[in-house]
């Protein structure tokens, strides 16, 4: 007579380890949430299929037998890697649908950001993705508002309940028309931008501060012209002839030549701008969010050498 068949599957294996741990039925079933008949069923159901005693009983415990030693590490081994493949499985489909909100220094959304979403996008096209272009204020105060999920921002200064990594570290160049006078010097010092109309973003945005900040130490007053939001704005306006701009290199687009415009590098004082992820301590990143930290991860070497060669 052929006997009846019976798959051992993960909540067996469960209870088989769960029984090991802690050699009482009535705690194992506590853990398991289950009733202790229920458990007692199932390890008799496991010990028939297998045809051997994993466990010996007596009124106060629970113990294994030599079959149950070398059963019980196998079964919690089954356990661990089905655990494992179900979280991996449940990271991708986080990666795969969703809303992923970021905060974004306008310098970088204006010309890096869009080569890396371009890439997330490909990889994550179910993901609907918002991006904050905004100040380093701004994007602070949204990333601890919790609003967004982290913020691409300048990390030189910790702030409190804020995770700070720092992804690459760039000089500041000095834009121009191909025809400026000034379109030819292989670097430029502050000093020489003294009586020059400056087209700039708000004192609130980082970048501007950096500049107040080695032009105050250097004892300079620098004329800024034109105060304007966007860094487009900022590049028509410099092409027009109408003033010249100081920005971090990673503002500086690819097809910049194609604008005829032409930049500098900022040699005295130096000016360095400190660029990285900020996110809330207490909020570890979601899958959706985990994607595209990578990607910004991965990116950063090339912009530090990119930002190296200008320098």
């Amino acid at each position: 007579m052929t006997e009846p068949h019976f798959d051992l599957g993960p909540r067996q294996m469960r209870a088989v380890a769960a029984l090991a741990r802690y050699g009482s039925f009535v705690a194992a079933a506590s853990h398991l949430g289950i009733s202790q008949p229920a458990l007692t069923r199932t390890i008799k159901q496991v010990e028939a299929a297998l045809g051997v005693t994993l466990f010996t009983r007596t009124t106060r415990q629970v113990g294994l037998t030599p079959a149950g030693e070398e059963f019980v590490p196998l079964a919690e081994r089954m356990i661990a890697e089905l655990d494992l493949i179900v979280r991996n499985m449940r990271d991708l489909a986080g990666q795969q649908r969703g809303q992923l909100a970021v905060a974004c220094l306008m310098s970088v959304a204006h010309s890096i950001l869009p080569g890396i979403v371009g890439d997330y996008r490909s990889r994550h096209p179910r993901i609907a993705l918002q991006i904050r272009e905004n100040v380093h204020a701004a994007i602070i105060e949204d990333v601890r508002s919790g609003i967004v999920d982290f913020g691409i921002s300048e990390v030189s200064h910790p702030t409190e309940g804020l995770a700070m990594e720092e992804l690459w570290v760039e000089p500041f160049l000095v834009v121009v028309p191909r025809g400026h006078p000034f379109a030819g010097l292989a670097q430029i010092t502050l000093d020489r931008l003294r009586d020059t109309d400056l087209v700039t973003v708000p004192p609130g945005a980082g970048m501007r501060r950096i500049i107040d900040g080695i032009a105050a130490a250097a004892g300079l007053s620098l004329t800024y012209a034109i105060t304007v939001n966007q860094f487009a704005t900022i590049y028509d306006l410099v092409a027009r002839g109408i003033g010249v701009a100081v920005v971090p290199a990673s503002a500086v687009p690819d097809a910049f030549g194609a604008r005829d415009l032409v930049s500098i590098p900022l040699a005295e004082p130096r000016a360095l701008r400190r660029v990285g992820l900020v996110r809330r301590q207490d909020r570890p990143p979601s899958p959706a969010a985990g994607g595209l930290i990578e990607l910004l991860r991965s990116a950063a070497t090339a912009w530090s050498h990119a930002s190296r060669s200008r320098r």
